[in-house]
């Protein structure tokens, strides 16, 4: 009866272990499948595209017009930083004041003199990278600053 009892323990532990064992090579399969996407998506960005550069001469004097960019317009209280002029370049708002002055702090140590402005109906701190005068110069501004910064905005102040 012990003999019986032992091999039917056993026979039960055996089956028990073999049922558990990991489906490893539906993991594998897996891995491969999602390796051989990988490869495609490379294979098909990787792939160099000849450019045409387009050269074009303009021999007539033009006015850029600036009446469609987009220029929000806001009431600002400078914070901390320099004067504020007409056009400003905001690079981040922050309801935290904190926040706004480590942004800034980072964008003097970047070489740009930084303000940090508050709008007062709003609380949001605004982190101005670069102020000017006119327009075009501020949209230039905030283009190049788009590289780093890509939602980087333009604001026109209003007092």
């Amino acid at each position: 009866m012990k003999k019986i009892l032992f091999i039917g323990l056993a026979l039960a532990a055996t089956f028990a272990m073999t049922g558990c064992k990991s489906k490893e090579s539906s993991y594998k399969k897996a891995y491969e499948k999602a390796k051989a996407q990988e490869m495609a998506q490379q294979t098909t960005t990787a792939e160099p595209v000849a450019v045409t550069p387009v050269v074009t001469t303009n021999t007539t004097s033009t006015t850029t017009s600036y009446a469609d960019e987009n220029v929000r317009q806001e009431r600002l209280n400078v914070i901390s930083g320099g004067t504020l002029k007409a056009y400003n370049v905001v690079v981040g708002s922050f309801k935290s004041q904190d926040n706004a002055n480590n942004l800034r702090n980072k964008l003097v140590n970047q070489g740009y003199s930084a303000q940090v402005a508050q709008n007062p109906e709003t609380g949001m701190y605004r982190v101005v990278a670069s102020s000017f005068d006119d327009k075009g110069s501020a949209i230039s501004s905030r283009n190049n600053l788009r590289a780093s910064y890509p939602d980087a905005w333009l604001l026109n102040r209003t007092y």
